[in-house]
């Protein structure tokens, strides 16, 4: 990280903790493939600190707002303590902390906390402004129905993205799919549940008393069954999570084919983010529903 830019995260920061703040050093961090990552310091305190181009301000702002809704709920996040933009650059702030893996009864409590914050309920479907699902933008217009939600917020758009990266067998396979979500989807009337949005392993670690801790959502109301089918779609998470979750939460069997219809919006956004074996995989899941309609 440049000097000038330290130093102006550093000034912000000062405005936000009410006292100077002259950081001294910025270790930047492995992770991730959107944003740079820094360890930023002042002698005494440290912060994880996210940097990208200036064009990029407006995911901060949404991480932002997703980090401090989730604050309000059972599960640990990091601080929000400041994001905006200098020179060339955005940024944004948060609290440092010491992360670690979890052991099983650490995952049970991850699994009993996003049990409890799934019973937060909104209106309707949807979010208070739109957002992004890695970097891509994720609409939130508020609708009454989950299945017209899903389908056109959700598997329409990445589709559609989908036919503008050149991928016609895949939209062809999609457009039947929308066809048969009504039924799909059947009587399954959830309600609006708070979510995490984006849940899959790297999201989630563990403080070292245990305290589970998840990071960089893509946060709305929807259905409860959609942050968990996440969770089984990189590897999946230990099962004392699933009991425990289950234990407060059950599912019902319908969700066996539901997450397939879920998690295949993620793997739409990898196959137009990275292309390569998501299209294949995501063609393989829309042959899989479309035997189950």
């Amino acid at each position: 990280m440049q000097g000038p830019l330290l130093a102006a995260i550093g000034g912000r920061l000062g405005e936000t903790l009410g006292r100077r703040v002259n950081l001294r050093s910025a270790e930047k961090l492995g992770g991730g493939c959107i944003h740079r990552a820094f360890r930023a310091a002042d002698g005494g305190h440290s912060w994880f600190v996210k940097v990208n181009d200036a064009s990029r301000a407006d995911l901060f702002a949404a991480e932002a707002d997703g980090l401090r809704a989730l604050a309000h709920t059972p599960l640990r996040v990091p601080q929000v303590i400041c994001h905006g933009e200098a020179g060339g650059d955005s940024f944004l702030v948060l609290e440092w902390l010491t992360l670690v893996a979890g052991a099983s009864r650490d995952y049970a409590e991850l699994g009993r906390q996003l049990a409890r914050m799934h019973a937060l309920a909104g209106s309707q479907f949807g979010w208070r402004r739109d957002n992004y699902i890695g970097s891509t933008p994720q609409s939130n217009a508020a609708d009454a129905s989950w299945p017209r939600f899903f389908a056109s917020a959700r598997l329409a758009p990445q589709l559609a993205l989908a036919g503008s990266n050149g991928h016609a067998a895949l939209c062809a396979k999609g457009e039947k799919l929308l066809q048969a979500l009504p039924k799909l989807f059947g009587a399954h009337a959830p309600k609006p549940s708070l979510l995490h949005g984006d849940l899959w392993g790297g999201n989630a670690a563990f403080l070292a008393d245990g305290t589970p801790v998840v990071f960089d959502p893509a946060v709305y109301f929807g259905d409860r069954e959609t942050d968990l089918a996440m969770t089984e779609l990189f590897g999946g998470f230990p099962e004392d999570f699933y009991a425990a979750y289950r234990a407060f939460a059950p599912l019902d069997p319908g969700y066996r084919v539901r997450k397939t219809i879920y998690n295949l919006y993620h793997v739409l956004n990898h196959a137009n983010l990275f292309g390569g074996s998501y299209v294949a995989q995501a063609e393989n899941m829309m042959d899989t529903l479309s035997g189950e309609a």
